[in-house]
């Protein structure tokens, strides 16, 4: 039953992170040019981990990301059952989050969706596995000590913040694969087609997350 309650946290931690943070990009305009919109969106997505990790970080660890997981899964942290069942409910969380923003904005504001780099998958892929290594690295360290944890949380936004306050103006900034699922699978067409661009990337950058932590945090 605790697995459960786990698996019910990650599903609505990553409906509020679809809801609220790609709802504020559609909202506030995000855009290079529009930089308070700009800015709005990368405290949005900060700010929801921020609420998520003070209120579901004690039932579930507040992953609500894939890579996230992975990283968990590589570090020896959660077991396989539990990293499928977090899986399962974040891209679940993530379709229910995207549908519920489309009733509000409709399909054709985008819903957040991540788009390709000049059109181009390798600089994508690689600007996506950087952008998930800084992040993903950046909660392991902080929650590998027990003395951080009443400022985890906050740590873990503001690095949220960071990478897309650097990312949006490339890929529109993903570093987890359900918060672009979601959208993606409502939008459709080109959106859709290049979605495994934004899965496999921060998958692959949460993995090699968790190897160089686990190297770096090594005692020798």
């Amino acid at each position: 039953m605790n697995s459960v309650k786990k698996y019910i946290a990650e599903f609505i931690g990553t409906c509020v992170l679809v809801l609220f943070a790609c709802g504020a990009a559609v909202v506030c305009q995000c855009s290079v040019e529009n930089g308070a919109g700009y800015l709005l969106t990368a405290l949005a997505f900060g700010l929801v981990i921020v609420a998520m990790a003070y209120s579901i970080g004690n039932i579930s660890g507040c992953h609500i990301n894939p890579a996230v997981s992975i990283a968990m899964l590589v570090s020896k942290k959660m077991s396989v059952k539990d990293f499928v069942g977090y899986v399962v409910a974040q891209f679940l969380g993530a379709i229910v989050g995207a549908a519920l923003l489309m009733l509000f904005v409709g399909k054709d504001s985008g819903l957040g969706t991540n788009a390709l780099f000049n059109g181009n998958i390798g600089l994508s892929l690689l600007i996506e596995i950087i952008l998930t290594f800084v992040f993903v690295i950046a909660i392991l360290g902080v929650t590998s000590k027990q003395e951080n944890s009443n400022i985890a949380g906050l740590v873990i936004g503001l690095s949220l913040t960071l990478v897309h306050i650097l990312g949006i103006a490339f890929t529109g900034t993903s570093v987890n694969p359900a918060r672009s699922f979601g959208p993606a699978l409502f939008v459709g067409g080109e959106a859709l087609a290049n979605v495994w661009v934004f899965i496999v990337a921060p998958l692959i950058g949460g993995v090699l997350a968790a190897i160089c932590y686990g190297f770096l945090s090594k005692e020798d």
